[in-house]
């Protein structure tokens, strides 16, 4: 019967930690564009995601984990990141949200009615559309 020397975990952590340069590395000069190669495993990708369904790897995942784990992760790791995370992806999220914004104010709206008048609820839908509409364009 096989043996596990040592604790795994630790020299995980370690051998993981002191791999950064060849995780740069990897990124600079990957085998195969990143793109090219996530898009040739579509096939695989659908594939894998109706088995977790069919197996309902969502719930039981969310269920082993638990709110305990959500939440010890979330603050102790996520808060400590969220700044940084955000501030990286300032350009990207201006970038993603110019086009809806350029609807929003490229929509015309039905006339205001009163405070509580039904007709108000145009004003929305004319919004709720005019997005739904972009969104399905750029897919």
């Amino acid at each position: 019967m096989p043996k596990v020397r040592g604790n795994p975990s630790e020299k995980w952590t370690r051998k993981a930690s002191a791999a950064t340069q060849d995780y740069t590395d990897g990124i600079k000069d990957p085998r195969t564009p990143w793109a090219a190669a996530t898009a040739a495993s579509a096939a695989n990708q659908a594939a894998g995601v109706q088995a977790a369904i069919a197996r309902k790897a969502f719930e039981k995942g969310v269920a082993k984990a638990g709110d305990s784990k959500w939440s010890r992760k979330a603050a102790g790791v996520g808060a400590s990141r969220f700044s940084q995370g955000v501030q990286a992806g300032s350009d990207d999220y201006a970038a993603g949200v110019a086009p809806y914004l350029q609807v929003i104010e490229s929509t015309t709206l039905p006339p205001r009615g009163p405070k509580g008048d039904p007709r108000n609820l145009q004003r929305v839908a004319a919004i709720a559309n005019a997005l739904r509409a972009k969104k399905l364009a750029s897919n």
